[in-house]
């Protein structure tokens, strides 16, 4: 059971690191440490600040070893700190371009009498001295690999990064990663790389080639088509170090929202893969969507835990979704421990379109966040509810609906229910799960011309790769994170923009398959300066003429104002009992300003960045809209404390102890979802007795 007594608290001289990304390999961001209680919580205090001097978002949760903190700045930059002064050791610039991608930590190896950090930059994995801070020039050339190495010649040029860290098995590194997510993606594959020479050791095939596992899910020529890839781990893994597995959630194959050329259960696409972490040699696998058409990708690590069944102790990995499902697997079968009902879907009406007839889904536990919408919730806080009411009414519904030229109303939504940020889970089988409850609106269009007119380049490479999140006028979509690129030349030089569109920026990847005249025919055309070009040299890489459809764009069902278009919550946070299923409470997490104002109860906020559970009994959590953050008593879900923040802390906080005294950090970049920017880590810890 969770200690909460003083007395269970950190004791002198005592050392407790946090090495690993979440906590452990179990990914169940759990700390023994019990220092910090309801008892004392609101001594809480600022114990130390690290301004990185680079304003950006930040999702990066740490890690401590060797009382040393190793984290990433919103630029990239690898840093060591001082864990218990917050003062710097060293920092590491991987390039001398700085840009502002997506990096939530690094892994952690040592052997040999060295230790070592790696992490991943762009389409790199990096090995650092942990010490000094200098690349090992052992590893790779350099110290540095490339993450498209395993998946084949056609990955060359196409978008391959990895904004999460690494699983490191003995000498081994498995690494996930982003692809596209457009026609033409590069392939998902799961790479392994040895830790001291950063040879690949070697590759899962997420869309099987001929004589493997899986190959009949897909067209015969699946795995060669260029249309087709995806099918990646992005959102990281869990290993069992004493079975030797590692436990995988893959995301959906490219096209997202088509999949006309990919007829089939598409596996490993959408499944919880369980593999040999030593050879990468299949084991089992589920498929918690066939045939995704929806962008459902598995969105955080599993958590791995024992549960009390039948009164007996089971080992379970338990998958957060997106959806707001909780999947509770066999840890050595992955056979379900509660029953899954195949639930019939509709079918497509889209030409070519063959959606799969059901869906598996959980009877136990129950949904986390809202399956269906009514009439009666969409918003009463808007002056226009008869407006958001026609298009609530005249929108398909459904969490299976496939997309169509029609409006669909995807809920819960793009990012979650859950997200990246995952579950946290206590020793007694608790686990607790942010989650985001807000509708987006999606389409399909006939695909647009892909080679363009004399004087049209510009708008056609627009339209193809960017239009989506912008939208065609640029008028962007900043309530769902898009900004306008109105005006553009007025805020950014050209060059900035190039680099932007070279390396990417947050989650907007870097244009890897098209020129570097095709991104400044782009750029001319958002300056208001189109140059005629011959088509030869303004096509576009589309991925082949097998995908007819091209998708609209991630668009939030909001008000006026705003807010969500449907009713709180609109940001919650849940425990569940995962021995029984049920689940515990419920709260909203996170408040609206300008309805707080109104005397309006907390209606929760979107949020981006997962809990830490400890065994004070409490659960901290920043990750709202809002810049608060917070800490939950885990038996009954009452708020115990708030912290306003200097920027939102889109991450995952982290606990360790030095010298008997417990300290808890967050990074605070904010930046997304509109909010302020900040650079700092703060870590929080109880006044010393004196």
């Amino acid at each position: 059971m969770l200690c909460v007594a003083a007395s269970c608290g950190v004791s002198e001289n005592r050392n407790v690191d946090w090495p690993e990304y979440l906590g452990g390999t179990d990914r169940n961001h759990y700390s023994p440490l019990s220092q910090v209680h309801a008892g004392n919580i609101n001594k809480l205090e600022i114990a130390w600040t690290f301004h990185t001097g680079e304003p950006g978002e930040m999702q990066c949760s740490p890690i401590m070893a060797g009382k040393t903190l190793y984290g990433v700045t919103a630029l990239n930059q690898l840093f060591a700190l001082d864990a218990e002064t917050g003062a710097e050791r060293w920092r590491f610039a991987p390039d001398t371009v700085r840009s502002a991608a997506t990096n939530r930590g690094v892994a952690y190896w040592s052997g040999g009498g060295e230790a070592r950090i790696l992490f991943a930059h762009q389409s790199w994995l990096y090995a650092v001295d942990a010490k000094t801070g200098k690349p090992v020039s052992s590893f790779g050339a350099n110290g540095r690999v490339s993450l498209r190495a395993g998946l084949g010649p056609g990955a060359a040029d196409k978008y391959v990064v990895s904004t999460t860290p690494g699983t490191v098995y003995k000498n081994t590194i498995i690494m996930p990663i982003r692809v596209g997510e457009g026609a033409g993606a590069a392939p998902g594959y799961i790479q392994a790389f040895d830790v001291q020479t950063g040879r690949l050791t070697w590759v899962f095939h997420t869309i099987p080639h001929p004589g493997e596992k899986g190959y009949g899910t897909w067209p015969g020529d699946a795995w060669k088509d260029p249309a087709i890839g995806g099918a990646n781990n992005w959102a990281g893994m869990a290993l069992d170090k004493k079975r030797g597995i590692v436990y995988i959630p893959t995301g959906s194959p490219a096209f997202d929202f088509y999949g006309g050329n990919r007829k089939g259960a598409n596996l490993f696409g959408n499944c919880i893969l369980a593999l040999n972490a030593e050879n990468g040699n299949y084991i089992w696998h589920f498929q918690t969507v066939r045939h995704d058409l929806w962008d459902r990708d598995l969105p955080a690590p599993p958590n791995l835990l024992t549960i009390k069944k039948d009164h007996q102790l089971m080992d379970v990995v338990a998958q957060v979704t997106k959806s707001g499902y909780v999947y509770v697997l066999d840890r050595d079968t992955g056979q379900p421990v509660f029953p899954i009902d195949e639930v019939a879907a509709p079918a497509s009406v889209m030409e070519g379109e063959a959606a799969w007839p059901t869906q598996p889904i959980p009877r136990l536990p129950g949904p986390f966040a809202r399956q269906r919408l009514t009439d009666e919730d969409i918003t009463r806080f808007s002056d226009k509810r008869d407006s958001l009411l026609t298009v609530f009414q005249n929108s398909n519904k459904g969490a299976f609906h496939p997309l169509e030229f029609k409006n669909t109303l995807l809920f819960p939504g793009a990012d979650g229910g859950a997200e990246w940020g995952g579950a946290g889970v206590s020793p007694d089988g608790i686990l607790y799960i942010n989650a985001n409850e807000m509708a987006w609106s999606f389409s399909l269009s006939r695909k647009k011309e892909q080679a363009g007119h004399a004087g049209m380049s510009g708008r056609i490479l627009y339209n193809n790769n960017c239009a989506a999140c912008h939208r065609p006028d640029l008028a962007g979509n900043p309530g769902s994170g898009y900004p306008s690129l109105q005006a553009l030349n007025s805020r950014m030089k050209k060059q900035e923009v190039l680099n932007i569109m070279k390396t990417g920026r947050g989650m907007m990847p870097g244009f890897t398959t098209i020129t570097d005249q095709q991104k400044q025919a782009i750029i001319g055309f958002l300056w208001g300066q189109e140059k005629t070009e011959a088509a030869d040299d303004i096509a576009v890489a589309a991925g082949g003429s097998s995908v007819p459809y091209e998708f609209n764009g991630y668009n939030k069902f909001l008000d006026e104002n705003g807010l969500p278009a449907i009713t709180p919550p609109w940001g919650t946070l849940t425990a569940i009992d995962l021995n029984t299923g049920q689940h515990n409470w419920q709260v909203p997490l996170g408040e609206t300003a300008s309805l707080k104002a109104k005397g309006i109860p907390a209606t929760g906020t979107e949020n981006y960045g997962g809990p830490l559970v400890t065994a004070g009994g409490l659960l901290f959590i920043a990750a709202t809209k809002d810049a608060k953050f917070r800490a939950f008593d885990c038996k009954t879900g009452k708020l115990l404390w708030e912290f306003p923040l200097p920027a939102a802390g889109f991450a995952t906080p982290v606990t360790y102890a030095i010298d008997g005294k417990q300290y808890i950090v967050i990074a605070c970049g904010g930046t997304k979802l509109g909010t302020a920017k900040g650079d700092v880590y703060i870590a929080f810890s109880l006044p010393r007795e004196k």
